[in-house]
């Protein structure tokens, strides 16, 4: 039997507001900033939730190098880590391209994708659905947050329908 033929995945600006039901968006605009050490640096505080669950959560800070993608892109398969969130924070300035869906059972008629700006990072919610890192245009390098202990933190699933992502703004 074939596989079905990859359905379009049209692509959305990256917003606080869009991605809510999948995490935060990692930005300074709009954040609580103030003035530390001396006046020398600001801080832009609170940003995101890290959430640990399960036995003996602890937090692990990561640099992760991704390739660069191109269109297109075909989308076949997402991942979820339901003892943990994950935020990934591009150091270089590199763009993302953010394929989600809600917490829960898989449904792939809520996927949706989210392009980055260069100054913008994401935090999956515990539980959400997500691709893999796909960097833009260039290889990336990304500060990643997530949780390390004991207990299964990363299920995979294939989809149904793959899709595509045949132009990238």
């Amino acid at each position: 039997m074939n596989a079905p033929a990859p359905l379009p995945l049209r692509i959305e600006p990256l917003t606080r507001a869009a991605f809510a039901p999948f995490g935060d968006v990692i930005e300074t605009a709009g954040a609580t900033a103030f003035p530390i050490n001396a006046g020398t640096t600001t801080r832009y505080h609170d940003l995101v939730q890290v959430e640990l669950a399960g036995e003996s959560p602890r937090t692990l800070v990561n640099i992760f190098e991704g390739k660069a993608g191109h269109a297109p892109i075909e989308i076949r398969m997402l991942e979820r880590h339901p003892l943990g969130s994950q935020a990934f924070y591009p150091v270089d300035g590199g763009r993302m391209l953010i394929v989600v869906a809600p917490p829960g059972e898989l449904d792939e008629s809520k996927i949706r994708a989210f392009i980055s700006a260069p100054d913008q990072g994401v935090n999956y919610a515990r539980g959400t659905w997500h691709h893999p890192l796909l960097c833009l245009q260039h290889p990336g390098r990304f500060l990643v947050v997530d949780r390390g202990g004991e207990g299964h933190n990363c299920d995979e699933q294939l989809l149904k329908q793959p899709l595509n992502v045949l132009e990238l703004q």
